[in-house]
């Protein structure tokens, strides 16, 4: 299993997620969070099996997580989708655990 806790900003929203692999090596998704749109998006994770490679390529169909995030999140800079993404593939084992952060300036 692999857990992301993500800050996402001035919101002051945080969102805990949790991935885990599946028998089959997809991966189950849960959210937390006070925020709707992430609520909304975990409730739409949580009923699908993700396939982690589609979702560490760029190429053929694209990532279902980031595809899926417009539907429930009104902001585009929004760093859940990436925090998602990124517990995915540490739970299917295609990346270590590792920090990432985004540190803004006026």
């Amino acid at each position: 299993m692999a857990k992301a806790e993500i800050f996402a900003g001035k919101c002051g929203f945080t969102t805990v997620v949790e991935a885990t692999q599946t028998d089959n090596e997809m991966v189950r998704v849960t959210l937390t969070s006070a925020c709707k749109g992430c609520q909304k998006l975990g409730a739409a994770l949580s009923e699908l099996e993700i396939n982690p490679l589609r979702e560490v390529s760029h190429r053929g169909e694209g990532s279902l997580i980031l595809e899926l995030a417009p539907r429930y999140l009104a902001h585009p800079a929004c760093p859940v989708p990436a925090g998602i993404v990124k517990a995915v593939e540490i739970a299917a084992g295609l990346a270590l655990p590792a920090d990432a952060s985004i540190k803004l300036t006026p």
